[in-house]
């Protein structure tokens, strides 16, 4: 399993929050992620929360395209 350091991705607010209260956030408890840059989100994908993040189908199809990258 790999491991994150959450002072590294999630916004000082968020970092002594349980995983669950972070998937259901919102996408600007990320560090360097606006409120703005949320409701663009929200706007354009329906993504209001990190688990909706997480879940997206775009993400997930540029995540297995990089890891298709790395395998060459």
């Amino acid at each position: 399993m790999a491991s994150i350091d959450l002072d590294k991705v999630l916004d000082r607010a968020w970092a002594d929050k349980s995983l669950s209260e972070i998937m259901a956030a919102p996408v600007a408890a990320l560090k360097g992620v606006s409120d703005r840059d949320g409701e663009l989100l929200r706007e354009a994908f329906g993504v209001k929360t990190v688990a909706d993040l997480a879940e997206l189908k775009y993400v997930r199809w540029a995540q297995a395209l990089a890891a298709l990258d790395g395998a060459r």
